[in-house]
């Protein structure tokens, strides 16, 4: 039972991708074929792949990470905090620092991984641009030859599910129904790329990125019954 598991133990996680090149023209004809391949079954007739390509960061194939944003608790006797710290920049720094992270703090057996749909979306994605970029997958992240028990990762949609494989709630919707404030501010996951893009603007990606992680926490206490976090145990780091 997830009452059971002790909080500091646990990273919470969320990440924002973008497509990998600003437009569709940047990439070289044979990825333009391959993502017309890829897409062909969620375009609709009229639309074309270039149309489609705001949407190449949902693959990893044809997107990459721009944000990784993670949080844990400290709780020292009746002292709670929530540390949330973030990596950015270029994608091979930043899935190293992440990779360094992981190796050097939450490498225990007793360690576990949280996101919202991350089973998913977000830890496949990350194992995937670390192979893309040649780096290697840290243990929380490589799932081969693992029993599914042995797995260390929660998953805050898959809870909600409660066995239900059918359903889907977004991080939204999860908050507003558990009287949690919502995580979003001014932006959606759709316009991560514009604002990267053409804004240039990784201070806001990286804010929405910590909300979105600050949320999964939330989540997964309410889940628990607890006490929501207040603000002044939100620690940036």
């Amino acid at each position: 039972m997830i009452e059971k598991i002790n909080l500091n133990n646990i990273l919470f996680l969320d990440i924002e991708t973008v497509p990998e090149t600003a437009d569709f023209n940047s990439l070289d004809s044979e990825m333009q074929a391959l993502y017309e391949q890829k897409t062909q079954y969620q375009r609709k007739e009229e639309i074309s792949a270039e149309e489609f390509y705001d949407r190449a960061g949902i693959w990893a194939e044809f997107g990459k990470i721009v944000c990784i944003s993670v949080g844990f608790f400290v709780i020292k006797g009746d002292v709670r905090n929530f540390r949330v710290t973030s990596f950015f920049g270029e994608e091979p720094k930043l899935l190293k620092d992440f990779n360094n992270l992981l190796n050097n703090h939450f490498n225990g057996p007793q360690h576990l991984l949280c996101g919202h749909n991350a089973k998913e979306f977000d830890i496949p994605f990350l194992a995937r641009r670390m192979i893309i970029n040649q780096i290697p997958i840290p243990d929380k992240l490589n799932l081969f030859g693992k029993k599914p028990w042995e797995i260390p990762h929660l998953d805050t949609l898959e809870l909600w599910k409660f066995g239900d494989y059918k359903h889907f709630t977004s991080l939204k919707l999860m908050c507003k129904v558990l009287g949690i404030p919502s995580p979003k501010g001014d932006i959606d996951g759709s316009q991560v790329g514009h604002v990267f893009y053409v804004e240039k603007d990784i201070d806001r990606i990286v804010t929405y990125c910590e909300k979105d992680t600050i949320a999964v926490a939330q989540i997964f206490l309410r889940l628990r019954r607890e006490e929501l976090l207040i603000e002044e145990e939100i620690i940036h780091v």
